[in-house]
């Protein structure tokens, strides 16, 4: 069983890196259908999968698993894209990686408490009001750190990319009540072939 666990740390860690590493690479791009270049980055439809994957760690592993998926997810993550997605001739790309690190663990951790803290409530509660607030928090600290003062029109991009984040949050409840009726099955198979 704890062979299975580490297993699956290490795969939640790939895929919590992969998602930062992608979102950052992609925020640098805005969309540039229907006017919304000034509102919106292609960062935001993928972003909101970090938090599916925090949320589904500390539903079925708890708060201390999932803070060590964050810490070891930030670290790759932030390795990934300080090498694949920054130009370091670049100052807003540089700013970009660190906005992306600090929002990243910040926000993170928040999502952690607050689903530890409404575990208990209704299924979608504790998913639903941790990835709110932590979308908030790092759409605030990730865009400040990374385009205040440059020039950018980084408020309206923090409320399109927001918006969006928000919207895939709510979409995100579907795979994770799928997930969790999953796991649950196979564990309840397991302990009963393991008997």
């Amino acid at each position: 069983m704890e062979n299975i666990k580490n297993r699956l740390f290490f795969i939640l860690v790939f895929f919590m890196a992969t998602v930062v590493a992608i979102s950052n690479y992609l925020v640098q791009f805005p969309v540039n259908y229907f006017n919304l270049q000034d509102f919106l980055t292609y960062g935001a439809f993928s972003y909101p999968i970090a938090f599916l994957i925090n949320d589904l760690t500390n539903k079925i592993y708890g708060k201390e698993f999932a803070k060590k998926v964050v810490y070891v997810g930030f670290i790759f993550g932030v390795t990934l894209t300080f090498y694949f997605s920054t130009n370091y001739e670049d100052l807003i790309s540089i700013r970009i990686a660190i906005g992306s690190g600090v929002a990243f663990l910040i926000a993170h951790l928040v999502d952690v408490n607050i689903f530890d803290l409404l575990r208990k409530r209704k299924w979608f509660v504790a998913p639903l009001t941790s990835s709110i607030v932590g979308s908030v928090i790092d759409t605030f600290l990730f865009f400040s750190i990374a385009f205040y003062s440059t020039g950018i029109s980084w408020v309206t991009l923090a409320i399109g990319d927001l918006l969006v984040k928000l919207f895939v949050s709510l979409i995100m409840l579907i795979p994770f009540r799928l997930l969790i009726k999953n796991i649950k099955e196979v564990s309840i198979a397991r302990k009963k072939f393991s008997v």
